[in-house]
């Protein structure tokens, strides 16, 4: 029996559910990968094991530096990343080994640990001095990444018990966007109302307006989920969340238009906050793309495209860009604690290579779109070319981490 769903116009491109199977994958090259199945797996492992993990470290920084809400690591704390990363390599296992008994059971294990590191992070911002704005984005951010748990619990369900009323594909799709931009993009338009003027620098934007994108993306989200889910037209939600993403600009700009005099001792250019710029631009782009599916007759494979822009080009890039920035904080301050209160002798802007930075750059701003190029041409040999810059890239992003620690204790 085939069995097409109304969900299709947005990501993932195809609808068909063949034999009781759901097919998630509508791409030949994406196929060749190894099936739909592990092409979730993969998934999971960027989207949790990447994004979501690399959010959660952040916030032990950017909580004391940008959000007044200190974050000191304790037992729990230790016991809450492990269970997150057994849980996010068991989810990927399962999916990988077509087992969805370890995939639900280590979903709680994930789950558990988002909750607790959100429920800490809500407790300082209570007392935080920080606009309300920012504190409205980040606890909804932590609310939707709960939900979007329990809609993987009940998509695992799904998938484990056959005769409920829910069709995979459509309730696997609103998990993405629930996840995606309910979680890591409400996240980063939070953290960018206060990293962004750090980084530049400019003033540090205030008042009430500062909500306004979160409430657009809160209501926009839960309606593309909700549509996604059970079938509905998405066309309102959709021009919300791009109504969101207006707003977010919109204070870009503002800050922007605010500029304070640069640390003498930051490197130029700075090649990280070139990064957080490109992954602004791929926003746009994976909006349009987004809006072309939703309203215009875009061909199937642009939900693959629509997909790699938003979750690569846009979320990954400003994760690359905002840790090209905290990496120097992280390694001055550590080296600080470890000289029991001494600062060391160079400035955290001193920390950084330029050569590294720029590297990490150029291996993204090329492997992306080739990556692109081959998903939307069906090109194997380049999904794979892509795939390995990118992979450079963020080992070299890593190795540079490395170098700036070993430069604040010397």
């Amino acid at each position: 029996m085939v069995e097409v769903l109304p969900t299709a116009r947005l990501w993932p491109p195809t609808t068909m559910r063949v034999a009781g199977r759901a097919d998630a994958s509508g791409s030949p090259v994406m196929g060749r990968l190894g099936g739909p199945i592990r092409d979730i797996a993969l998934v999971h492992l960027m989207t949790l094991g990447w994004i979501s993990g690399s959010i959660l470290g952040a916030l032990y920084i950017v909580g004391p530096l940008a959000l007044d809400v200190p974050l000191p690591g304790a037992k729990a704390d230790v016991v809450a990343c492990l269970s997150f990363w057994l849980g996010a390599f068991g989810m990927a296992a399962g999916f990988w080994t077509n087992r969805f008994h370890t995939v639900g059971t280590a979903s709680v294990f994930v789950l558990g640990a988002i909750v607790f590191v959100g429920v800490r992070t809500m407790r300082g911002l209570s007392r935080s001095r920080v606009p309300r704005g920012v504190a409205v984005h980040v606890g909804l951010a932590f609310a939707n990444a709960a939900l979007a748990g329990l809609a993987g619990l009940l998509l695992t369900l799904r998938h484990l018990r056959s005769g409920l009323p829910w069709s995979s594909l459509s309730l696997a799709v609103a998990h993405a966007h629930l996840a995606v931009l309910g979680w890591a993009v409400m996240m980063i338009f939070g953290m960018a109302y206060r990293l962004i003027p750090m980084v530049l620098p400019t003033a540090m934007p205030a008042g009430p307006t500062l909500a306004i994108s979160a409430v657009l993306l809160q209501v926009g989200t839960l309606g593309l989920s909700g549509s996604l889910a059970v079938g509905w037209d998405v066309r309102l939600w959709v021009l919300i969340v791009i109504a969101a993403f207006a707003s977010f600009f919109a204070q870009v700009y503002r800050m922007l238009r605010m500029r304070r005099p640069r640390a003498v001792e930051l490197p130029t250019p700075d090649w990280s906050t070139y990064h957080t710029g490109l992954a602004l631009l791929y926003g746009f782009v994976a909006a349009g793309l987004g809006t072309w599916l939703v309203f215009g007759s875009a061909p199937p494979d642009v939900g693959w495209v629509y997909g790699a822009a938003g979750l690569l080009g846009f979320v990954s890039q400003m994760v690359i860009g905002i840790q090209g920035r905290l990496f120097p904080l992280q390694a001055w301050f550590r080296a600080m604690v470890r000289n029991e209160g001494e600062p060391p002798a160079r400035s955290s802007h001193a920390l950084v290579d330029w050569r590294l930075a720029l590297t990490v750059l150029l291996l993204w701003l090329a492997g992306l779109p080739l990556l692109i190029a081959g998903i939307a041409g069906q090109r194997a040999h380049l999904v794979a070319t892509g795939a390995a810059l990118l992979l450079g890239g963020t080992l070299a992003n890593a190795w540079h981490g490395c170098i700036m620690i070993a430069r604040a204790r010397r």
